[in-house]
C-alpha cells in the first residue's frame, strides 16, 4: 500500500468516525416535556436557560407548554401528559396528601419569594401605609394558590384581618385578574410582574408594596416531576438542574437589559424597557433563587404560610418530598 492510499484511508475512517460521533450525540440528545404553569418574567431563569443555550449543552431539548394553572399543570405531570412541571410548591403538598400512584418530588428551585406587588388605584400625597387598605375593595388572588395565602400572611403581618378588614374579592380567574382591575374592579390589587409594572407606567395605578419582600423565603415555584421518572433519568435531571443553576448564575451577572434581550421571545406584546424593569425589581429583591437547592427552613415556611391560610391538608416530610441530590451535585461542579 502506497503512503498516498494509507492517508487517503485514514482520512475516510476519519471522515466515517466523525459522521458516527455527530450521529452519536444527535441520538444522545433528550427532549424533556416541560409544563409551566403560567407564563411570567417570574421565571426568567428558565427562558434564560433555553435561550443561552444551556440546556442546548447538557444535550436536552425543551418542550415547553404553558398549562395557564395550577390544577391543569399537574393534571398534565400526573397523566403523564408532562415529564416536568414548573408550578408552586404548595400543589405538590395538595397532590401528595392525597396518596397518588406515586409521590410527587421537588427537585430544584426557580423562585425563592413572591412574586406578587400590592398596587394602589389612586396616588397618596403621603407614603403608604398598610393601615390605607382598611374598608377598601382589594382584587386578590385565587383562593388556595400560593399567591393569595401569602398575600393574606402579609396583610395579616401588617395588622390587616383580609377577611373582616376589607371588600376582598378572590373569585376571578388568575388569567383575568389584571383585566378585571383595569375595567375599575378594586382600589388595590395584587399582580405579578409584567403587569403590575406595565399598568403603572399607563397610569392605571402604583406599586406600592412587594409581597416578596415583605413574606419570608419560600419555594414558590419549583421543578417537580414523579418519583419514577426521576429514579429511572437521574442524569437527565442532574443536567436539567445544571442548566438552571448557570442561568440563575447567568441572571445575577447580567444587566436588566441583557437579560431583556434574552427572554423577549416570550413576551411579543411586552416593550423590552418595560421586561428589564421588571427583570430588574424581581433580581434586586432576590425573588429569583440563587441556588437550584431547596432549603428545609424554606420548605417549612411555606407550610407555616398554608397553615394560617387554612389550606393546609398535613404536614409533609421535607426528606420525603423534596430530593436536592442534583441541586446540590451541580452546586459542587
Amino acid at each position: 500500500m502506497t503512503k498516498n492510499m494509507l492517508t487517503a484511508l485514514l482520512c475516510f475512517f476519519m471522515f466515517i468516525g466523525t459522521l458516527t460521533a455527530c450521529s452519536f450525540q444527535k441520538e444522545t440528545t433528550e427532549t424533556i416535556r416541560l409544563a409551566e404553569v403560567t407564563r411570567s418574567i417570574f421565571y426568567a431563569p428558565l427562558y434564560v436557560a433555553i435561550e443561552e443555550g444551556y440546556f442546548e449543552k447538557e444535550n436536552l431539548n425543551i418542550d415547553l407548554t404553558t398549562t395557564w394553572g395550577g390544577d391543569k399543570t399537574m393534571t398534565s405531570l400526573l397523566s403523564d401528559g408532562s415529564d416536568v412541571a414548573l408550578v408552586g410548591a404548595e400543589t405538590s403538598i395538595y397532590v401528595n396528601s392525597q396518596e397518588p400512584a406515586e409521590p410527587i418530588i421537588n427537585f430544584a428551585m426557580l423562585t425563592q419569594s413572591d412574586g406578587t406587588f400590592l398596587m394602589a388605584r389612586e396616588e397618596t400625597a403621603e407614603e403608604f401605609d398598610w393601615e390605607d387598605l382598611k374598608g377598601s375593595t382589594f382584587l386578590g388572588q385565587r383562593k388556595g394558590g400560593m399567591p393569595q395565602m401569602t398575600g393574606e400572611f402579609v396583610l395579616k403581618k401588617n395588622g390587616i384581618d383580609p377577611h373582616n378588614d376589607l371588600d376582598l374579592i378572590q373569585n376571578i380567574d388568575f388569567a383575568n385578574i389584571a383585566n378585571a382591575y383595569a375595567s375599575g374592579t378594586g382600589e388595590y390589587v395584587q399582580l405579578f410582574e409584567p403587569q403590575a409594572t406595565l399598568f403603572e407606567q399607563e397610569g392605571l395605578g402604583n406599586i406600592v408594596a412587594s409581597f416578596g419582600e415583605e413574606s419570608s423565603a419560600v419555594p414558590y415555584t419549583v421543578f417537580m416531576a414523579k418519583k419514577s421518572y426521576l429514579e429511572e433519568n437521574e442524569d437527565t435531571a442532574e443536567r436539567f438542574t445544571r442548566a438552571i443553576h448557570k442561568a440563575q448564575q447567568w441572571i445575577y451577572n447580567s444587566t436588566p437589559e441583557e437579560i431583556a434581550e434574552s427572554i423577549t421571545p416570550y413576551f411579543d406584546d411586552t416593550p423590552e424597557g418595560i421586561i428589564a424593569d421588571a427583570a430588574k425589581r424581581y433580581r434586586d429583591q432576590e425573588s429569583y433563587a440563587t441556588t437550584p437547592v431547596l432549603t428545609e427552613e424554606a420548605w417549612n415556611n411555606l407550610q407555616d404560610i398554608m397553615d394560617e391560610a387554612g389550606e393546609l391538608p398535613e404536614r409533609s416530610e421535607y426528606n420525603e418530598f423534596v430530593n436536592n441530590t442534583w441541586a446540590e451535585n451541580v452546586m459542587n461542579d
